[in-house]
């Protein structure tokens, strides 16, 4: 019997555990001082987490390959990036029957040079966060 739309989905029959908290500032800082590559990583973390969490997105290595075009065409896939996982994100809560606190349309902060990069990280992690605390994850934001 197929589950219903947003239900915790995970392989082998198993429960999924949900996602990681991150620290949104701790994430800005490591992409800084990665010159960008920590953003690969976090995407993938994230992604994969969404995917196993509700078996619905891209998951992990998509948004890694996405992350990755970046270095033959840039801005492209850090920019499909931004919306395609406030897409997901937004999803999993409308899937929840709660109002999302971003939607896909917050990956247009890629319009405003360094700032809207700040903006949209502290925000999407604080909404993967919160989603994540909703449904049992009390650890501490880490990495």
């Amino acid at each position: 019997m197929p589950q219903p739309a947003g239900a915790p989905v995970a392989a082998y029959g198993a429960s999924p555990l949900p996602g990681k908290r991150r620290s949104a500032g701790l994430v800005i800082l490591l992409s800084i001082v990665t010159c960008g590559i920590w953003t690969f990583v976090w995407s993938y973390q994230n992604g994969d987490e969404l995917k196993r969490w509700s078996n619905q997105g891209l998951g992990g290595v998509p948004y890694l390959l996405l992350m990755l075009s970046q270095l033959l065409v840039p801005l492209v896939g850090g920019v499909l990036t931004m919306f395609l996982l406030a897409g997901e994100v937004e999803q999993r809560y409308r899937d929840d029957g709660r109002e999302p606190p971003i939607t896909t349309i917050w990956g247009l902060w890629f319009l405003l040079p360094i700032i809207g990069n700040f903006v949209w990280y502290l925000r999407i992690q604080s909404a993967i966060n919160d989603y994540w605390t909703a449904h049992g994850q009390t650890n501490d934001a880490s990495l």
